[in-house]
């Protein structure tokens, strides 16, 4: 896990359509970088969508931004990353 440098090399241009990704820190930057791999994820792409972060970061780290994150985070997505990791489920809206 971790061998990755330039997060530009496994996601998608228009994810971090903001900034530039070769800018990002893998670890620094994980509370940013977890949710906005995931912010279009849907049931369909989720598989596809959440490999590049595993490849990167544990299950726990995963969940751990993903439930403290601002980014809009669907309830969709907190269920499909739950039902992944066998883990509590969590919600962002109520």
């Amino acid at each position: 896990m971790n061998a990755i440098k330039d997060i530009s090399q496994i996601f998608l241009k228009y994810l971090f359509w903001d900034v530039d990704p070769k800018n990002l820190d893998i670890q620094d930057d994980r509370d940013f970088i977890i949710p906005r791999a995931l912010i279009a994820t849907t049931a369909e792409t989720f598989v596809k969508d959440i490999r590049p972060l595993e490849q990167l970061y544990s299950k726990t780290q995963i969940v751990k931004e993903l439930r403290k994150t601002k980014e809009r985070i669907s309830n969709e997505v907190c269920k499909l990353v739950a039902r992944r990791y066998h883990v509590r489920q969590f919600l962002r809206y109520q």
